[in-house]
């Protein structure tokens, strides 16, 4: 197969070819380490979707099997045309593309807004970790806490006791190795330090002390907004996991990507709005017209796994020549599949 390190510029006609379709604006192919992420976040992607495949056949979690097919299948085959690409997406939250997108998109809604909170705090609310077989019904407990936190401050506004939370949430669950459990917890933006600190002793109240604990709660006050809003926009569950987390700093082992564990974590938010803002409305967006663009002058590509890369159908060309490393090449070769 010839190997070239961009892409071609142009496309080559070929009167073969049946008009196709391509929908939205596209990708610019000129934006090199753009394109070399998405190849990467590619890797990753359809890697661990072959270990959850499998995960959710054994299980009988059809549905979600499909999901991963979906996610697997995510920007396989694209077309180029005018210098950029054109694919399909699946938008599922275990697909880390979509995820990026999804990602940015957040931050461009979310942030002429929150910029101007001057006194904005970001919390972590947490509870007791779990086992597996109740790890939907913590996190249903979790947001039924939340809401139940929400109608008191409604209530109290309404009684004029009071003021609305304003901010917006996500729901993390994150995966301890060490002791096979797992950390349902709520990451909030509040317009406020007072808003935190009544949030917080709402939280103790219906959680107690035999299910969380004061010093399991987080606030702090934002510094860098764009850095806090990364970090609640995220995938539901980190895909990387230190081995110990109590020696994260000082262990040498480096994280691993526990399939089982993320299976369980998807299965148990399935259905579940994971990102949400309360208190405020946004912008209503002004719709957009899909783009369509009718051609025969486009190029196909595939990615292929063994590659990390797309290639082109006619040609045999690469399309971002993006090499994965040997440290990503080892973590996803080396997956942990036992069950968790």
């Amino acid at each position: 197969m010839a190997v070239h390190t961009l892409a071609q510029s142009r496309t080559i006609y070929s009167p073969q070819k049946p008009v196709t379709i391509l929908n939205g604006s596209g990708t610019e192919l000129s934006n090199l380490q753009q394109n070399k992420n998405k190849a990467k976040r590619k890797t990753i992607t359809q890697t661990i979707m072959l270990a959850l495949i499998d995960i959710a056949k054994e299980h009988k979690h059809f549905e979600l099997m499909q999901s991963y097919w979906n996610t697997y299948h995510c920007q396989s085959h694209i077309q180029s045309y005018n210098k950029k690409t054109f694919g399909k997406y699946c938008k599922n939250r275990h697909c880390t593309h979509c995820c990026a997108i999804r990602k940015a998109n957040i931050i461009n809604r979310y942030y002429p807004i929150l910029k101007n909170w001057n006194d904005a705090y970001f919390v972590t609310l947490t509870s007791r970790a779990v086992k597996a077989h109740n790890l939907k019904r913590n996190i249903d407990g979790t947001l039924r806490a939340f809401r139940k936190i929400k109608d008191r401050f409604r209530k109290r506004n309404e009684r004029g006791n009071g003021f609305n939370l304003v901010g917006i949430k996500s729901l993390e669950c994150n995966f301890n190795a060490t002791k096979k459990t797992y950390n349902p917890h709520l990451h909030l933006i509040v317009q406020t330090e007072e808003m935190a600190n009544l949030l917080i002793d709402e939280w103790l109240a219906i959680w107690t002390k035999e299910h969380t604990h004061i010093v399991a709660q987080d606030k702090r006050p934002i510094n860098d907004l764009e850095h806090c809003l990364i970090e609640i926009i995220k995938y539901g569950s980190k895909i990387f996991t230190e081995p110990d987390i109590k020696k994260k700093k000082t262990s040498k082992v480096p994280p691993k990507i526990y399939a089982n564990a993320l299976h369980n974590i998807f299965y148990a938010m399935k259905g579940i709005r994971i990102f949400d803002r309360f208190g405020f409305n946004l912008q209503k967006q002004m719709k957009v017209k899909n783009q369509k663009t009718f051609t025969k002058d486009y190029q196909n590509w595939h990615f292929d796994l063994k590659l990390n890369d797309w290639y082109n159908f006619e040609t045999g060309e690469l399309l971002t020549n993006y090499k994965c490393s040997n440290e990503l090449d080892y973590l996803l070769q080396n997956m942990e599949l036992n069950i968790c």
